[in-house]
């Protein structure tokens, strides 16, 4: 397992989209552009979805994932982690959603959809390949 640098939480706690990799039950790659946060004391990337998504049904079939973020302003390296799914959980998922979209949308609050139930997945990274201090 390989721990995210300071940089690397830095990039994720910015504005910018991560790119997540799951499996396809064919084996072939999906991947998705999400919403980014990191839980930096427990060193967790934290990804927000819908119940139903692809990328959740992927995932609980295989929790292997990858994920990539780069800085629009400085695109090169980019990050790049692979890592597992250690939890799929709706707890404090609504309140993440919100402060997702205050991050990416210039404070303005989420937007519930009827019915929508979202999700944090909770991402440990074993590799990573971002420059090191």
């Amino acid at each position: 397992m390989d721990e995210l640098t300071s940089e690397a939480i830095r990039l994720l706690q910015g504005r910018n989209l991560a790119y997540l990799a799951t499996t396809n039950p064919d084996g072939s790659p999906h991947v998705a552009p999400l919403w980014a946060d990191v839980d930096a004391e427990r060193g967790l990337i934290l990804l927000n979805t819908a119940q139903g998504r692809k990328k959740v049904r992927n995932i609980r079939r295989d929790p292997r994932v990858a994920i990539s973020s780069h800085d629009p302003s400085s695109p090169h390296p980019p990050l790049v982690v692979r890592g597992t799914v250690v939890n799929v959980t709706g707890e404090g998922a609504d309140a993440h959603i919100d402060f997702l979209s205050r991050k990416y949308n210039d404070g303005e609050p989420w937007e519930p959809v009827p019915g929508q139930v979202r999700l944090i997945l909770e991402i440990r990274p074993d590799r990573v390949h971002y420059p090191v201090e």
